[in-house]
């Protein structure tokens, strides 16, 4: 098996539509990935610091999930400003 054979094997995302979740903490993540999973959605979730440029698709909508923090807290988590240019639906789910 080739190293392309493998890493095509390892990213759906390729062949599916991809909501990606990002996560700021919440500790309901991990439900709203299950939930989409059992509804036959695709969805990863990545930390809210990943950077858009370093995503290896473009998803389909993403949803913010909240953490702890308050966005006005100081050295409080903030997500790359250049999801919001890609047209996509962005869903915010506070705790």
């Amino acid at each position: 098996m080739t190293a392309t054979a493998i890493t095509e094997a390892e990213a759906p995302h390729n062949k599916f539509d991809t909501i990606l979740v990002l996560d700021f903490g919440s500790q309901t993540s991990h439900l709203i990935l299950r939930r989409l999973r059992g509804l036959n959605v695709y969805a990863e979730m990545l930390p809210c610091t990943t950077k858009l440029a370093d995503l290896p698709f473009k998803p389909k909508g993403i949803i913010l999930s909240g953490g702890p923090s308050s966005v006005y807290d100081e050295g409080s988590p903030h997500v790359d400003s250049a999801i919001f240019d890609l047209g996509v639906p962005i869903l915010y789910v506070a705790k």
